[in-house]
């Protein structure tokens, strides 16, 4: 017998919140991935910007994404969900169309951002994580 229906309600809101379990160590990649790849950009535009402009300020918005994204996933609510939905979604489509530009044309990418070659430079975490994500998301709605 699980104890008392109180209880074991708590323990299910508990489980579906996206910044517990699982969601915690989502939430810890996406910042380590806002810090690395802000840090990375932040660092290429003010020393070498006119090398890629291009390449670096993806990374920026990749790095803001992440950011916004790890938010989104620790507080949970609706409203945060549906911006780390938006997040994940938007990064899901940056990698692929990043990836795969910066494979076709690749004279247009010099430098490589946190997408390119679909995320190759980062293991390919890049792309993985919105799945993760998006997947954890669809996990714990309620």
């Amino acid at each position: 017998m699980g104890g008392p229906p109180a209880a074991e309600g708590a323990r299910t809101r508990a489980a579906r919140r996206t910044g517990a379990g699982f969601g915690r160590l989502l939430v810890a990649v996406y910042a380590f991935f806002a810090l690395a790849a802000g840090v990375r950009a932040g660092w290429q535009l003010a020393t070498r910007l006119e090398e890629a402009p291009v390449a670096y300020l993806l990374s920026a918005l990749a790095a803001a994404i992440y950011l916004v994204a790890a938010i989104g996933l620790a507080r949970g609510g609706p409203a945060a969900r549906r911006v780390a939905a938006a997040c994940c979604s938007v990064e899901l489509a940056g990698v692929l169309g990043v990836g795969t530009a910066s494979l076709i044309w690749a004279d247009a990418f010099p430098r490589a951002t946190v997408w390119s070659s679909y995320g190759i430079g980062y293991a390919f975490v890049p792309l993985v994580l919105p799945v993760l994500g998006l997947a954890w998301l669809r996990y714990t709605a309620k």
